[in-house]
Order: structure tokens, then sequence, then C-alpha cells
């Protein structure tokens, strides 16, 4: 009677060894299927995040696009009856050559249509299409270019702009263009500032992760930020929140980089003022 006895007890020890594993197993799954699922759960998040992103800027392309279209209309209908106003104007100057006062108000009508002349010819400037002449180039002298060019009102308004990046960093890109949009973008935020502060020029080679192909670049300012209800619309043509300006610099860049299918951010910055990011 011993002898079954005892084989009773080991089997039964088998078996809870056997069902201790087989729960061990059972728990160690389980806890991986979580794992995965949280894994899982981030990524939708993080495709759901980059999908609403992607559709934001799709739709601000899409109403930037319409703008443009109905820009150059008005630019067109404008322009026709600007030139005849110019000339019967400059008519009318001519007969009231000998009396000053009255050939005083006739210049400044005259003055007024040359600001609305070039207004209307900045306006269809930006509506026409935008190529990008694609060309390997270096990034570092191109941005070192455009901030020299903005010099002169960087120290009028007693900014002060520095530039961090590689010494060289050949991409390819449209060199007159990136420059042109670098150099509105640090005029706008040295206006934005109105008084003695701080650019910052960022720039580098996207990081493995990024949609971008040839780099990253971010220009910060010390002044007091993007205003969070215009946000979406400060690339918007002919938005402006200074008393002089037509609104179309912002715009511009946003040309630029789109013709480059690229995308640009604004927000604002952690530490104070605002933010643009350009990835290309």
């Amino acid at each position: 009677m011993t002898a079954p006895l005892h084989q009773d007890q080991s089997t039964q020890s088998q078996r809870v060894e056997e069902l201790g594993r087989i729960i061990l197993a059972y728990s160690e799954v389980t806890e991986k299927m979580e794992q995965s699922q949280k894994v899982l759960m981030q990524k939708v998040q993080s495709l759901q995040l980059e999908l609403s992103e992607k559709n934001r800027l799709l739709e601000r392309r899409n109403r930037l696009a319409a703008l443009g279209e109905m820009a150059a209309g008005m630019a067109h209908e404008i322009r026709n009856p600007l030139g005849g106003i110019q000339l019967y104007s400059s008519i009318l100057a001519k007969d009231l050559a000998d009396r000053p006062e009255p050939l005083k108000i006739v210049q400044k009508i005259s003055g007024g249509v040359r600001r609305l002349e070039a207004l209307v010819s900045q306006v269809l400037q930006f509506t026409r299409e935008i190529t990008a002449n694609i060309g390997l180039m270096d990034l570092t002298e191109t941005i070192e270019q455009a901030v020299e060019l903005a010099s002169p009102q960087l120290m009028n308004r007693k900014v002060e702009c520095t530039c961090t990046g590689p010494k060289q960093l050949m991409v390819k890109a449209d060199s007159t263009l990136v420059g042109q949009a670098v150099l509105n973008l640090v005029l706008n935020a040295a206006e934005a500032m109105d008084g003695p502060g701080k650019i910052t020029v960022q720039f580098d080679k996207p990081p493995v992760e990024s949609d971008a192909k040839a780099f990253h670049l971010v220009i910060r300012d010390s002044g007091p930020g993007i205003p969070p209800q215009i946000l979406d619309r400060i690339f918007n043509p002919f938005f402006t929140t200074k008393e002089t300006g037509n609104g179309l610099g912002l715009a511009i860049v946003h040309r630029v980089v789109e013709a480059h299918d690229g995308t640009i951010i604004a927000s604002n910055a952690e530490g104070g003022g605002a933010k643009f990011e350009i990835r290309i």
C-alpha cells in the first residue's frame, strides 16, 4: 500500500508542477500580448495624430490655393482701372503745372495709384506658380547669406541673430527660394519683436524618424509669440497684424516650402516667442 500511495503523490506533484508551468507560460503570453497591445495602441494614436496633422495641412494648402486664385482674379480686375486713373491723373498734372496747390493733390493721387499698382504686381507675382529648381546647394552658405541681407534691419532694431548648424551642409533644394524663405522668416521675426531681442536659426539633416528628405530648419525669436487664435491664418495671403505690410511674406514662405514638397509648422516655443519649423 505504501508504493502506490507514493506514486500517487509523485504523480500529483508532477501535475501540479506542469500546471504551474502552464500557468506561468500563460501569464508570460498574456503579458506579452498586453505589451503588444500597448505598443499597437501607441502606434495607432501616433498615426491618428499624424493623419490629423496631414489633413490639417492639406486643408490649409487647399484654402491657400483658393485664396491665390481669387487674389489673381481681383488683381487683374483692379489693374485695368488703375491704368486709366494713372493716365488721367498724368494728363491733369500737365494741365495744372502752373497751379501748385491743385497739382499737389493730383500728385498724391498718382502716388496712391503707384502704391496700389505695386501691391497688385506683388499679388500677381505671389499667385504665379513657383517651381523649385532642385540642385545641390550648401544650406549653411545660403542661410548665412540670407541673414547677412537682413543684417541692416536687424541692426536698426537691435536684434541679434545666431545660426547653429554644420559648417557645411550639402542638400538638394533650390538655393534662391530657400534663401528667400529664410530671409522672410528672419525679417518677420525681427518685426514681430518690435524692439531688442534674439533670433536663432537652427538647421541640420533630418532625424531618422522624420518625413523630411533634405533638412530640418527651425527659426525662433524672443518676441511675444503668436496668438493661438491666429495660428491657422498666419500663412493666408494679406493676413497681417502689423500696421504696415501687405501680409504676403509668410504666404510666400509657405509657397516656397510647398514647391519643395515640404511642410512648415508655426507654433509658440516653450520658452516663449514664435517658432517656425521647415521640413524639406
